[in-house]
């Protein structure tokens, strides 16, 4: 017992000897740490953890290097930082300062890294990342992200992370020997950018290698800040509410963000005002449906199976079957369509064609959803055959007030020894089409589901330039 007795003391009194030396560093630490920012909004219950501190965030708390953002189901954060950035925390989300080195005098030399641990933020770049690109980055926990001078939206977790880019472009990349979360700035290895002018998000799942691109219409109304209904008066300058819809505090802080952003713009030097020429995107769907002469014009001619009658009056280009089969013959279909060729009973493709590419003539196409059928615009499109190596590639550009804009994508097997057919089936999409024997049209009918109850469906036909 004795020999017990003296190994401890020692260690005892040894650590009663260092609590005021750890306590006095404890304290310089606390009196060194520069404020990088304030919180300007608090809406819900959010909180502020320093160290091994924690306590409710209030409008006007000071935030410092390694201080960590909390916010519950209805809390969300507004920090405007030293550099006139502005970062916006959602609800169920951490994120934490883990650096934010701003020389005011030389903002060139400048260091800032974010780290969303988990949730939702939105980051508009100050003059940090903006004069130092390459020392400007946002980890999350599976991949890192750099940015061009931008304001984007990331949802990150321990197994995925997606990202819209509202103005700029940013590039993700997943962490590895090559992306360090260490580093600083963008990653050069397995990483894909992302511009404003792209109507997609990017996206990394913990299983897959690199990231990739896909539409963002199924989530841009998760990650963006704007809202569905209108708040025609908002106090944004009470520091907590307690809020039960997502949409009205959606409402309430985007409002909010937008104040921050004119208030800081306000306070710079106004460019020339430059007024941009305004695109006004075709769309390939005729306003009523095509007469029957018109289309029987055509080799390729869409029908719709005996008994059905598609869409009723949204029908744009397709027939009744006893109309469109006359003298033809059946290529591919679905359960509604059903694609006629003039071959004269011949399912040989002429061969000496090489590399086509189709322009879209017209097309149709809808939105299903639970609440019934909407029909949608098609504002573009390519369709390349590739007659030698026996492979396609597709593209189309979809849009509605309901949906947003939505791409559909695909690439595929063409046969042209066997009825001039091209295909493609996944999980979430079908394409089936054919061309006609001379090699000058081109017809496909495209299935795409968005979500468990939401598909988009149409039918297309093209020409050879």
């Amino acid at each position: 017992m004795k020999l017990t007795l003296l190994t401890v003391r020692p260690k005892l009194t040894l650590c009663l000897t260092l609590l005021p030396l750890v306590f006095a560093l404890n304290a310089a630490h606390a009196e060194t740490a520069v404020n990088v920012g304030e919180v300007s909004l608090v809406l819900g219950k959010a909180y502020i953890k320093s160290g091994n501190k924690q306590e409710r965030v209030r409008a006007g708390t000071i935030v410092k290097v390694s201080d960590e953002i909390i916010t519950e189901a209805n809390g969300h954060v507004h920090i405007q930082f030293v550099d006139e950035a502005l970062v916006s925390v959602r609800p169920d989300s951490k994120l934490e300062v883990q650096r934010y080195d701003f020389d005011a005098a030389n903002p060139a030399n400048s260091s800032i890294k974010l780290n969303l641990l988990e949730g939702i933020a939105r980051s508009i770049s100050g003059d940090g990342a903006h004069a130092a690109r390459d020392r400007f980055r946002m980890n999350t926990p599976i991949a890192a992200i750099g940015v061009r001078g931008t304001d984007f939206v990331v949802s990150a977790s321990s197994q995925s992370v997606r990202a819209l880019v509202n103005e700029g472009a940013i590039v993700m990349a997943p962490f590895s020997s090559d992306c360090l979360a260490t580093a600083f700035g963008p990653c050069a290895a397995n990483a894909v950018e992302l511009s404003q002018d792209s109507l997609q998000m990017v996206a990394i799942e913990g299983d897959v290698a690199l990231p990739r691109l896909m539409p963002a219409s199924d989530e841009r109304g998760n990650l963006s800040e704007a809202g569905e209904i209108e708040v025609a008066e908002a106090d944004t300058r009470t520091e907590e509410k307690t809020v039960g819809s997502d949409v009205y505090l959606e409402n309430v802080t985007s409002l909010k963000v937008a104040e921050e952003a004119n208030i800081v713009a306000s306070a710079k030097p106004k460019p020339p005002v430059v007024t941009p020429p305004v695109t006004v995107l075709p769309d390939f769907t005729p306003e009523s449906a095509v007469a029957a002469s018109t289309l029987a014009s055509n080799n390729l001619i869409w029908g719709r199976w005996a008994g059905r009658d598609g869409q009723g009056e949204l029908e744009r280009i397709s027939l009744a079957y006893e109309l469109a089969s006359t003298d033809r013959d059946v290529t591919i279909a679905n359960d509604t369509y059903v694609l006629f060729r003039d071959g004269g009973g011949s399912t040989l493709v002429q061969r000496d064609l090489t590399v086509i590419g189709f322009a879209l003539n017209s097309a149709q196409a809808f939105y299903h959803s639970g609440s019934g059928v909407m029909a949608m615009e098609v504002n573009n499109g390519s369709l390349q055959i590739d007659f030698g190596a026996k492979s396609f590639a597709t593209q189309l550009g979809l849009n509605s007030t309901a949906t947003g804009p939505v791409d559909f994508s695909a690439t595929g097997v063409f046969d042209n020894n066997n009825g001039g057919y091209f295909y493609n089936n996944s999980d979430t999409q079908i394409i089936r089409g054919a061309v006609s024997l001379d090699g000058t049209e081109a017809g496909y009918v495209f299935e795409k589901q968005l979500g468990a109850d939401t598909s988009v469906e149409g039918i297309t036909l093209w020409g050879a330039p």
